[in-house]
């Protein structure tokens, strides 16, 4: 009984995120409350024949006093609570960052050189941008930094949330083919499932038809010009010298790049090579508004500059992140990839299938749990076709619903996009880019075989 409570509480939920506008609940509210009764129905419900119950029985052997409740608590809920933090803190960081360089009008090094003013160059320009800027930082910092530049060239609301869906769409497709642009790029990475060179290889393509489709498209549908902000760059009169500017701008964007390598080089988690960063900028920032004017200062210090964080969006990581979490631990995700593993079909006919019903599903389920499930039913060699489809897959299908990514998300909560104004208008776009970067990853395969 408690299985199907957990799905019929996930469901309602994830409705009423989705309809948000129409009911003007707050989508952090309810992602919050999800994320509480989940849990709770996971460490009050009964675990017996679930998998759940094996993972217990395992902490049983090495810790024998230990009871459900404490495990679920001390273990369990500590080590996705952990998890999701890393999230949070990498978030606050990139966010910080981006509002620093943002506060001193370092963005207008970017900004002063896109003249253009149609839409459909402006769109080809935003989505390849993104596109390569998703492979070297992140999709997640990729999409907060360039949400950040269209908020200076795009004035109208609604133009704006097609390049923002743009955006959602190239960040998660550019992050797809890096080792280092997405989570579970990363995690396949470190556990040596995939090589740099053969991810590369394998899924540049694919992810570059994923977002030049849906780009062709949307050059026949979008006409028109768009008109920038009149209020340029700086919400404040403040004007700083050059050098200076450019300095942050320098210093942001590169301790941005900083954080995989710092990742690569110490093998820490990428939140405290963010965290670093932000520390640096923060002390420079701070030398070099140091002998300003008090009424100057307080512009530019980080403590202001922290109340214009997201603070919701944020927070409706914690709580949708933690209600995919319960799923997990309670045996849902895991279930869901034996369940697509018994497809009667042959190898490969069968892998793909599995990897392409994978990506759709996580537009809907976070894809971190559903890469880890196939990693642990799987094992196939170093860059095996599967593991790189599945980059392909779990990458850009989380684009087909806005709250399938964290790329996603972090837009939702900064321009606050209603979720069916994205599913009536880039969902369907997003679907086809997929699925013909699914076709071009076959495709290369069967040349290359």
């Amino acid at each position: 009984m408690t299985f199907y409570l957990m799905i019929i509480a996930f469901v309602i939920g994830y409705a009423c995120i989705a309809l948000e506008h129409r009911l003007h609940v707050s989508k952090t509210a309810t992602a919050l409350l999800l994320g509480t009764v989940l849990w709770t129905l996971l460490i009050t419900g009964d675990i017996s024949g679930m998998p759940i119950l094996s993972a217990f029985q395992d902490y049983l052997s090495t810790h024998p006093d230990a009871t459900f409740v404490s495990w679920v608590t001390h273990v369990s809920l500590l080590h996705h609570l952990g998890e999701v933090a890393e999230i949070l803190f990498f978030l606050l960081g990139a966010m910080t960052i981006v509002e620093l360089i943002d506060t001193h009008g370092g963005f207008k090094i970017i900004t002063d050189r896109i003249v253009t003013t149609k839409k459909v160059s402006l769109l080809w320009i935003i989505g390849f941008i993104t596109f390569l800027m998703s492979a070297v930082l992140d999709n997640l910092t990729t999409a907060i930094v360039m949400i950040a530049l269209l908020r200076k060239l795009v004035e109208d609301k609604k133009d704006r949330w097609f390049f923002a869906g743009i955006v959602i769409l190239a960040a998660n497709a550019g992050g797809a083919w890096s080792p280092i642009g997405d989570v579970t790029t990363i995690m396949l990475w470190i556990a040596g499932k995939i090589s740099a060179g053969g991810i590369i290889f394998q899924t540049v393509l694919s992810s570059l038809v994923s977002i030049v489709i849906p780009l062709v498209i949307l050059s026949f549908t979008m006409k028109g010009e768009i008109h920038r902000p009149k209020t340029q760059a700086n919400t404040h009169s403040v004007t700083l010298p050059n050098w200076q500017r450019n300095l942050i701008f320098i210093v942001g964007i590169g301790a941005l790049i900083f954080v995989p390598i710092f990742k690569t080089i110490t093998h820490l988690p990428p939140y405290l090579g963010m965290l670093g960063g932000l520390g640096i900028l923060w002390i420079l920032a701070e030398i070099l508004n140091e002998k300003r004017p008090l009424n100057e200062k307080s512009v530019f210090n980080v403590t202001h500059i922290l109340q214009r964080i997201d603070t919701p969006s944020i927070l409706f990581f914690l709580g949708i992140l933690m209600s995919v979490a319960a799923l997990q631990t309670y045996g849902h995700l895991g279930l869901l990839s034996v369940s697509l593993d018994r497809i009667p079909m042959e190898d490969p006919g069968k892998y793909y299938l599995i990897t392409t019903i994978i990506g759709i599903l996580s537009s809907i389920i976070d894809n971190v749990p559903l890469v880890a499930g196939a990693m642990g039913m799987y094992d196939f060699h170093l860059d095996h076709y599967f593991w790189s489809f599945l980059a392909y897959a779990a990458g850009t299908g989380g684009s087909i619903l806005i709250i399938g990514s964290a790329a996603g998300v972090a837009v939702m909560g900064m321009e606050k996009i209603d979720f069916f104004w994205y599913l009536k208008n880039i969902s369907w776009l997003a679907l086809i880019g997929y699925l013909a970067g699914c076709l071009m990853f076959i495709l290369q395969q069967g040349l290359t075989a």
